[in-house]
């Protein structure tokens, strides 16, 4: 399957994936930034991407992130809907720093990856009682 995708500083590379194995495609930052330390960072993916009908695209950080950069993504994953993909829609990867350091990332390091997941839509039916069966609530495994 071909999808549409638009860089916008086009002396780096198009995202691709690394091994016959990978699931998911490395994104690159557009620009040099300083992430200052307990803060907040959006960091520029570099390309816009039409998500195709039926998926959504998942964003992650890359797993050596945390330990080599000091960067965590505050929500786990972010999710690109099908219908953010517009010229001002640039992939961007928001990041915490969790380091007590201003944490240094360079124009074209791997941060984060995208993959696209199937996804499918539901119609709710509102209930009053949602029957007998129960797990016991929230951590009711974890006993």
């Amino acid at each position: 399957m071909k999808v549409k995708i638009k860089r916008i500083d086009k002396s780096l590379p198009l995202p691709v994936y690394e091994t016959e194995g990978s699931v998911a495609f490395d994104l690159l930052c557009r620009e040099d930034m300083m992430i200052k330390p307990g803060s907040l960072a959006l960091i520029p993916g570099n390309v816009i991407v039409d998500t195709p009908d039926g998926y959504m695209l998942v964003l992650a950080l890359r797993s050596s992130t945390p330990k080599k950069k000091g960067l965590l993504k505050p929500h786990g994953i972010g999710i690109i809907d099908q219908d953010y993909c517009g010229n001002e829609d640039e992939l961007k990867i928001q990041v915490y720093n969790f380091t007590d350091k201003p944490v240094k990332v360079e124009k074209g390091e791997k941060i984060a990856q995208g993959v696209f997941t199937r996804i499918d839509r539901f119609d709710f039916e509102e209930v009053d009682d949602m029957g007998d069966r129960s797990r016991g609530g929230f951590g009711s495994t974890s006993r």
